[in-house]
């Protein structure tokens, strides 16, 4: 099912949640360095990009989506960095900032076309500058056709329940991407996406499909889901809504790097469900994007043209 360009670029997509700024240093290895039995890398080129949140908001923009952001960063100079960034997307920023926080920055050591080394920077932030943030969330949700809060289990969704309840009223869909074990917070959202992993912390392990069904769809009903969409990297994607279940193969290709592959799916997903179609029939597309995605190397991003080719 193709949504035209037109249509597309009308869609509003809020998202809230924890945003980071990635930082990729590439560099030769050519030795073994004689202090400790690590490589040495000599850096000779240096990257920066928008992550969590703000690679979700991206790849809206990216689809020819619009998307505004709401956040918590520090007052620091990776937030300011990642504004920048933001700047020249088109990406409409709302940042909260609490000068006790630290923006997080995930550093990565790029070595011979494999990481060698992660290094996060981070904090929590205060619950009173997640407080304004709501009073904010109030004010934009009115604006959009769907919401998404992007958890990345930093401190930044504290208040997620009461903006759920907030959209739901408002009866505005709201997709979520979740993290830790408790997903009772989430409850009432339109649809939630775990990964196999994140699922199988919170429902246990599974011995087949059809127990698989049956433990999902118990959560489902229990959180006041309408769907839950989890991704299941080589075997595809699997919805379970009211209707049952429908399953998408995933789409062979070679898998370069599964970073932000997550946030491409959700953010396809949200920018199919604001410009109007079903969970059902924006699954197969936020399929595609995902495979295409997991081609390229770090966060990336899949345009409108790539989707539908």
């Amino acid at each position: 099912m193709t949504i035209t360009k037109t249509k597309l670029s009308q869609a509003r997509v809020l998202v809230v949640g924890d945003v980071m700024l990635d930082r990729y240093w590439y560099g030769a290895v050519d030795r073994i360095s004689p202090e400790a039995p690590v490589p040495v890398v000599r850096v000779t080129r240096e990257d920066e990009r928008m992550g969590g949140a703000a690679n979700v908001a991206y790849n809206l923009v990216t689809l020819g989506a619009q998307s505004s952001l709401l956040t918590v960063v520090g007052d620091d100079e990776a937030s300011h960095k990642l504004e920048a960034l933001l700047a020249q997307t088109g990406i409409q920023a709302h940042f909260g900032r609490d000068a006790q926080l630290k923006t997080t920055v995930k550093l990565r050591v790029i070595g011979r076309q494999q990481q060698l080394l992660r290094m996060d920077f981070e904090n929590t932030p205060k619950t009173e500058v997640l407080a304004s943030q709501t009073a904010a969330f109030i004010d934009l949700l009115p604006k959009h056709d769907a919401v998404l809060f992007s958890d990345y289990g930093k401190g930044g969704l504290a208040h997620v329940s009461d903006m759920i309840a907030r959209a739901h009223a408002a009866g505005i869909p709201i997709l979520i991407d979740p993290k830790g074990t408790d997903y009772s917070r989430y409850q009432g959202a339109t649809v939630i996406t775990p990964n196999r992993a994140e699922l199988q912390q919170v429902i246990g392990d599974w011995q087949d499909e059809a127990d698989l069904q049956v433990k999902a769809q118990a959560l489902r009903e229990r959180l006041s889901l309408q769907a839950i969409l989890v991704t299941r990297s080589e075997e595809g994607m699997t919805l379970f809504d009211a209707q049952g279940q429908v399953s998408v193969s995933a789409q062979a290709r070679e898998v370069f790097d599964v970073t932000g592959a997550g946030d491409t799916v959700i953010a396809t997903m949200a920018a199919m469900v604001a410009a109007g179609l079903s969970l059902r029939d924006a699954l197969p597309l936020a399929n595609r994007a995902g495979g295409l995605v997991v081609g390229k190397f770090g966060t990336a991003t899949v345009s409108y043209e790539e989707l539908f080719a």
